[in-house]
């Protein structure tokens, strides 16, 4: 193709999604011809003002194997432009060491945020050959940074320098008084990974005797040094003679616990549910040939420690939880990214600990998948990663929007990580022993356009599986609302719903609801629907219900969102107008309130309700369906998984949810429709459709197959070792 047609395909992509997957070429090329004018084509791009082909170009350069190209990197690590120095940085790692850049990328982990992850991670590739000069770097950084945040990730990143020569100034930080505890658990943290020679050893246990917060690390990172010599991919099912197939899966941005109590709270939305019941559907079929599921969330180094003494003391069967401690209050799934080595470190101790897995499932493109990547190929375990064009169909959604673009690409990606995320889900697909997909309209082709996975190819790695609700839940919660309705006492959770809506003013009740359940999040659309609704008419017909957000402690996005509400309707209007804003909910409790939804609530609510999803994209939507299984007349994104599902018209309307008039209409038909005389058929329709397709039994026979066929394959890599010996 040549270096310059190559630029050119980035330049004039028809969509930015394109300009992205061309991107890939531009680099092969750049690696194909490293000479002189290579170079200077791509350095003059850099200078441009579209932001997608700058990024594309700093890319290209880290295939360059040349000594100019390396230093042309260096120097952009000082450039104005935030995105390109983080670019650089992260294109760094894919070459060789640079001496000239040590001090930069460690300015870059003091300053902290995506950015210093990306430096820190370049650090780590290139630590085992330039140990000795970055130990004595991070030492003489350290002497000139007092803020206890920078001083933390500096002998974090110290930590990674698994040479001998750090682990001198690693016992002295974490044998000072005198340092604050949170730079003291960073070193003790990475004395953990050591190997337990004495000293290191005798340290960690003086100070686990000590309590505290920093007694508590130190008993983790003892734990470390006593599991790293156990096995931590175990003998293949198969092959130690039995079909119980061990399984982990994570999800580090919610609190998940078996009672679901925090769904809806923070970033804990319907994966944390999905967990939950999916791992306890695949111990409880003996059929699926899984004998142990192990799900892994944040906590506390407390908790941390009393999940490994019950992980340690369990048998090898049932659904455990395990707690990764990320030493850090929690934040939204963007921001957690420096979180990286932490994670890292936690899911290594548990996936040990239990005595090893099968396989780890993967299904997201964020920080906890790409620590697990990093652990799984570190201890050989396979991966099945569940492939979603996200952020992919984002990005394309902005770009027809108008909302992103080339111009200002680099900008905003500096807060979304849209390039960054693009290409881990390129990574872990290509890593993965098996993919599984989500249910989508054009699924062949949005993978293959969005994405660049050929399902064709190898047609034996990919496996369609659909999510699936919990119909014991629903069921229980339906019955509860038609007795209720038909006059019998009400339950705690429709009492509690009650209890809100009697509250409203006079005139709102007896009103059907307008119901939607989900974080609290842009992307959910969650303040979009309010605009929706209070806009007009709309809001003289229905009563809204808006479940999810910690309304007490509410993270930086629910802030956003809550905020834009406040703009539509203030606080103290909300009764007044029929708002309803109770937070999040235990799932259980959400799904009474879905049935109250459809039956209504005596003298308060009136039958016929709606739910509505008003997300910007849904690659299936566990609530809705959820939401159908009630027999609830539905409003859902007209792309992505729902549009698999929802029959226009029939069982819902799909719509542009993005476009707020378009969502108005779509939310008045759907009342009218739910009110009318065919209301009754509609909803047994729904449920008879989640019944037959999307139960998480369901769900959990077609991984069982696929987990069962990975355990397989990995019995037959083992087959020559074991005949060798």
């Amino acid at each position: 193709m040549g270096i310059q047609t190559a630029l050119d395909s980035v330049a004039h992509a028809p969509t930015i999604v394109d300009a992205m997957r061309a991107a890939d070429d531009l680099a092969f090329e750049a690696a194909r011809d490293p000479g002189a004018r290579t170079l200077r084509i791509l350095d003059r791009a850099m200078s441009g003002q579209d932001e997608l082909v700058v990024v594309g170009a700093v890319h290209a350069l880290a295939g360059v194997l040349d000594d100019e190209a390396g230093r042309i990197l260096v120097r952009l690590l000082s450039d104005e432009r935030r995105f390109v120095r983080e670019h650089a940085a992260w294109a760094l790692g894919s070459g060789l060491p640079r001496s000239d850049a040590v001090g930069r990328l460690l300015a870059m982990v003091v300053e902290g945020g995506f950015a210093g992850m990306l430096a820190q991670r370049t650090l780590e590739h290139w630590s085992g050959a330039i140990a000795t000069a970055l130990a004595i770097g991070i030492e003489g950084a350290l002497l000139g940074v007092g803020d206890p945040g920078a001083r933390t990730r500096l002998v974090e990143t110290l930590g990674l320098v698994r040479d001998p020569v750090a682990d001198g100034p690693l016992v002295r930080t974490a044998a000072d008084p005198t340092e604050l505890d949170a730079v003291r658990a960073a070193a003790v943290s990475a004395l953990g990974q050591r190997s337990g020679r004495g000293a290191l050893t005798d340290l960690l246990e003086r100070l686990s005797a000590g309590g505290g917060f920093l007694g508590e690390v130190a008993r983790l990172a003892l734990v470390d040094v006593a599991v790293a010599s156990r096995p931590a991919a175990p003998v293949p099912a198969l092959e130690r003679g039995s079909g119980g197939i061990t399984v982990a899966q994570l999800f580090l941005h919610a609190d998940i616990d078996p009672e679901l109590s925090a769904a809806g709270a923070g970033d804990n939305g319907g994966i944390a549910t999905l967990l939950v019941r999916l791992g306890d559907a695949l111990v409880s079929d003996r059929t699926v040939g899984v004998d142990r599921v192990v799900t892994m969330s944040r906590g506390s180094v407390r908790d941390a420690m009393g999940d490994l003494l019950e992980l340690e003391s369990a048998d090898r069967t049932g659904h455990r939880y395990g707690r990764i401690p990320l030493l850090h209050d929690p934040v939204p799934s963007s921001a957690a990214w420096p979180m990286r080595v932490a994670a890292r470190r936690g899911i290594r101790r548990l996936v040990r600990a239990v005595g090893g897995v099968d396989l780890i499932h993967l299904r997201m493109a964020d920080v906890g998948s790409l620590a697990a990547s990093d652990v799984a190929r570190e201890l050989g375990i396979p991966v099945v990663f569940t492939v979603a064009p996200d952020p992919h169909a984002v990005v394309e959604s902005l770009d027809r929007s108008g909302r992103l673009t080339r111009e200002r690409f680099g900008r905003i990606d500096v807060d979304e990580h849209y390039w960054f995320r693009t290409r881990l889900v390129q990574r872990l697909a290509a890593d993965a022993a098996h993919t599984v997909l989500f249910p989508r309209p054009r699924l062949a082709e949005d993978l293959r356009r969005l994405v660049g996975i050929d399902l064709g190819a190898h047609p034996e790695r990919h496996t369609v599986v659909p999510e699936g609700v919990d119909l014991d839940t629903i069921d229980r919660s339906v019955a509860e609302a038609i007795a209720h309705a038909r006059g019998a006492p009400a339950s705690p959770a429709l009492a509690e719903l009650g209890d809100l809506v009697e509250r409203l003013a006079p005139d709102r009740r007896g009103l059907p609801l307008l119901v939607s359940i989900g974080r609290l999040h842009r992307v959910k659309g969650m303040a979009a629907l309010v605009e929706a609704w209070a806009g007009g008419p709309l809001a003289e017909r229905a009563n809204l219900l808006l479940i999810g957000g910690d309304l007490a402690s509410p993270s930086p996005d629910e802030l956003e969102q809550l905020d834009r509400i406040d703009e539509l309707i203030p606080a103290g209007e909300r009764n007044r107008v029929g708002l309803l804003l109770p937070g999040h909910r235990p799932n259980d409790v959400a799904a009474s309130w879905l049935a109250a939804a459809r039956f209504g609530l005596p003298g308060l609510a009136a039958a016929g309700g709606v739910y509505a999803c008003a997300s910007l994209k849904e690659e299936f939507g566990l609530a809705l369906l959820e939401a159908m299984a009630t027999g609830l007349f539905v409003v859902a994104p007209d792309g992505g998984g729902p549009a698999t599902y929802v029959e226009h018209g029939v069982t819902g309307i799909l719509t542009a949810t993005a476009d707020v008039e378009r969502l108005r209409t779509a939310l008045d038909a759907a009342l009218t429709i739910s009110a009318s005389d065919l209301a009754e058929d509609r909803a047994e329709h729904a449920r008879a459709m989640v019944r037959d397709q999307f139960t998480i039994q369901r769900m959990s026979a077609a991984l069982g197959r696929v987990y069962g066929g990975v355990a397989r394959e990995e019995a037959e890599l083992f087959e020559p070792a074991r005949r060798a010996g």
